[in-house]
């Protein structure tokens, strides 16, 4: 599969295409794609999304990707690298806390496919930000570049807090450090299960057991095996909506028993079977 790579901390590229250059593939580093207009489908970790002018996506380091463009469509392609994000750490000493949980967030944005844009507020604050980064690409005037890095920055936080919004309630400012190592650490993990046994955590970041159970409730307000299991049912609420998977296929990637293990946790997350939840989602949207 081919892998695209980044060589300067972050670049701007505007395209307008018919199709996609490149077919499904990684990238090393983090891009936003801002749909200025056209139509088409983003293809992302086995899920497919439709989109449309004003939607925003983030593809995190080794996300599996491409897009089918039915109607000719405007991209905004920012790209930027950790080393982008550790250069803002170094010169904003007094914010590095917040920037280091920003790369957390954006991170762990991976397992969270679609418009990245939740917030209806922020669409509208996005737009305007990529008006004015094309303002200062076509005028050049001057400390473009220092202006244009700027809007880069606020784009990147607006994303950051989006993301942030859908995480666990307790999470915030104020979460320690480790919890929300071992957060990334088990959505980095989520399709083996063998890491994610409570000894295989524990070991991993030299807690024990019972003070890592204790530890992780006291932060997020769920139990880690409570996390887990509903981290889980998130990402086969994707599978059903936006995939064509096959139930047992989803069971053999998320390391469920069998398929009755699923259906039960599943109906009783959403009060539907994992079929009876694929088939309203497309009545519901024909």
């Amino acid at each position: 599969m081919a892998r695209a790579s980044l060589y300067q901390p972050f670049e701007i590229i505007y395209k307008e295409l018919d199709e996609c250059p490149m077919s499904e593939h990684r990238q090393n580093f983090f891009e936003l794609v801002y749909i200025v207009n056209g139509t088409g489908k983003h293809s992302i970790n086995k899920n497919q999304f439709t989109y449309h002018p004003g939607n925003m996506f983030l593809i995190t380091p080794d996300d599996q990707h491409s897009f089918a463009i039915q109607e000719t469509t405007q991209f905004y392609f920012i790209r930027f690298s950790d080393i982008y994000i550790k250069s803002r750490k170094e010169q904003e000493g007094r914010d590095a806390e917040w920037i280091r949980r920003m790369e957390y967030i954006l991170r762990n944005a991976s397992h969270q496919p679609g418009c990245i844009l939740c917030n209806p507020g922020d669409k509208v604050l996005v737009k305007a930000l990529i008006n004015s980064i094309t303002t200062e690409l076509v005028n050049r005037s001057l400390y473009h570049q220092e202006l244009i890095s700027q809007l880069v920055n606020t784009m990147i936080t607006i994303v950051a807090r989006n993301i942030a919004m859908t995480m666990p309630e307790k999470v915030s400012d104020s979460t320690g450090n480790t919890v929300m190592d071992i957060i990334n650490y088990i959505q980095e993990n989520i399709y083996t299960p063998d890491l994610l046994r409570i000894e295989s955590i524990g070991a991993h970041f030299g807690i024990s057991e019972g003070y890592l159970g204790r530890y992780f409730k006291k932060h997020t307000g769920e139990s880690l095996q409570q996390y887990i299991t509903n981290f889980k049912l998130k990402l086969v609420e994707m599978r059903l909506q936006h995939s064509d998977m096959r139930i047992n296929e989803i069971v053999a990637e998320l390391g469920f028993t069998d398929e009755s293990h699923l259906n039960r946790l599943f109906k009783k997350h959403k009060g539907l079977s994992p079929t009876g939840f694929r088939k309203q989602f497309v009545l519901e949207n024909v």
